[in-house]
């Protein structure tokens, strides 16, 4: 069996390209608030020599991908790259058919309530709903989370199947092994809770004054797995509101956003 699964592993690496996945990592690299990164900063988030990044930044943008500002000698973003975030967005059914949910229990909670979707260690908001409330989360669409210390990241490794959920902390755990004993022990924790309850919490372990619930959606065809989440400051939302409240809330949320799903597969 292990040759097998050796020999299976070395069969997907010849079919990889190794400059398209470096090209993608230098696309990777510019996250929210990132606009403009020059060829040594790419270098260093990337680990590649700068002479590979250098070719891989004028192919990317000559395909209209990047675009080289003269003025700072750095890159940015194009349209080529919205373009591809945009086809992704729109054909997310979900998140037109959870926006009413979302704004109602939004209001409800004078909280944001988000979908997230997993980006290797990351959750990835895909539709964000902000409440008229004074205090809310400011993140948006294309915002990342971590996916160790959230309540959205915790309902994810809840859902994966456990051969998966396994390997992404082993991940997590190399990552940040000094906070290791830490993250487990909230990991844990939120295995129990969604056994009990259905969802997760995060009771000020991502930020201290950020208080948040969230339960993963499943799809029926077997897409990848949807998180709902509903996060606002500590003081707005207290343990026993998201345990009594909230939480039940979210859980009739994903239902509804379930079934209506399913009606329109």
């Amino acid at each position: 069996m292990g040759k097998e699964n050796t020999a299976s592993g070395e069969e997907n690496d010849r079919q990889s390209i190794r400059a398209l996945e470096r090209g993608l990592e230098v696309l990777r690299c510019f996250k929210p608030g990132d606009r403009l990164l020059g060829n040594q900063e790419i270098a260093a988030r990337t680990g590649l020599p700068k002479p590979t990044v250098s070719r891989l930044t004028y192919t990317l943008t000559k395909l209209g991908y990047l675009s080289y500002s003269e003025k700072f000698g750095k890159y940015y973003l194009d349209s080529a790259v919205l373009a591809l975030g945009y086809s992704f967005l729109a054909n997310l059914d979900v998140r037109r058919i959870a926006r009413p949910f979302m704004q109602e229990l939004g209001e409800y909670a004078q909280a944001s309530v988000t979908i997230g979707v997993q980006d290797r260690l990351n959750m990835l908001y895909v539709e964000a709903y902000r409440s008229s409330a004074m205090v809310t989360l400011t993140l948006g669409v294309g915002s990342q989370i971590p996916i160790a210390t959230t309540s959205m990241g915790r309902a994810l490794l809840c859902a994966l199947p456990e051969a998966e959920r396994a390997s992404l902390m082993e991940q997590i755990r190399l990552r940040n092994e000094a906070d290791w004993p830490r993250i487990n022990a909230g990991i844990e924790q939120a295995l129990k809770d969604y056994t009990e309850l259905g969802f997760c919490l995060s009771l000020g372990d991502w930020k201290k004054d950020v208080h948040a619930v969230a339960t993963p959606l499943v799809p029926t065809d077997g897409s990848r797995i949807l998180v709902f989440s509903c996060v606002g400051a500590a003081f707005q939302l207290r343990r026993h509101m998201l345990e009594d409240d909230i939480g039940p809330r979210l859980l009739n949320l994903v239902t509804n956003v379930k079934e209506a799903l399913d009606r329109h597969a």
